[in-house]
């Protein structure tokens, strides 16, 4: 366990090349997961605009100065036939290799439902591979619950 307590902020823009590298992280983490990725560098999320944007709350997690976590939510429309106008939407959830298995992914996930809960929200979905089993168990820990499977085939 953690001996000196994980503190969340709000990230900014100057922590964007550690978020940079965080989410080369979470590609890398993923391409075995996934042989749908396209080869090459990838980039799956908009940094700046997660950390300025006023509907989306982008946080990490700091040990001793260093950075060590994040995550995002962003308000998202619903579908029409959905009972809630709108949700959050969760992402980005990365835990540096040297911190994990030390539940850090759950103080990012109660910060960020607690936004949510800020700004009047009902639900939070994220997508999740259905091979990576080590966050399928922290999200159910978390209480979230499987929904649809997202299902593909090369043609």
């Amino acid at each position: 366990m953690i001996n000196n307590p994980i503190s969340i902020r709000t990230a900014n823009l100057d922590d964007l090349e550690t978020l940079l590298q965080f989410e080369q992280g979470v590609i890398a983490f993923e391409r075995p997961l996934d042989s749908f990725l396209a080869d090459g560098d990838l980039c799956y999320y908009n940094i700046p605009q997660l950390i300025t944007s006023k509907k989306s709350h982008l946080i990490v997690g700091v040990l001793n100065n260093e950075l060590v976590a994040s995550g995002y939510i962003r308000i998202e429309d619903s579908k029409e036939y959905h009972k809630n106008p709108k949700h959050g939407y969760i992402g980005f959830i990365f835990v540096k290799p040297t911190f994990r298995g030390q539940r850090i992914s759950s103080l990012i996930l109660e910060s960020l439902k607690d936004w949510a809960k800020e700004k009047d929200l009902k639900e939070l979905r994220l997508d999740v591979y259905s091979n990576n089993d080590g966050a399928i168990k922290a999200y159910e820990r978390f209480g979230l619950i499987k929904s649809l499977v997202n299902m593909r085939m090369d043609i």
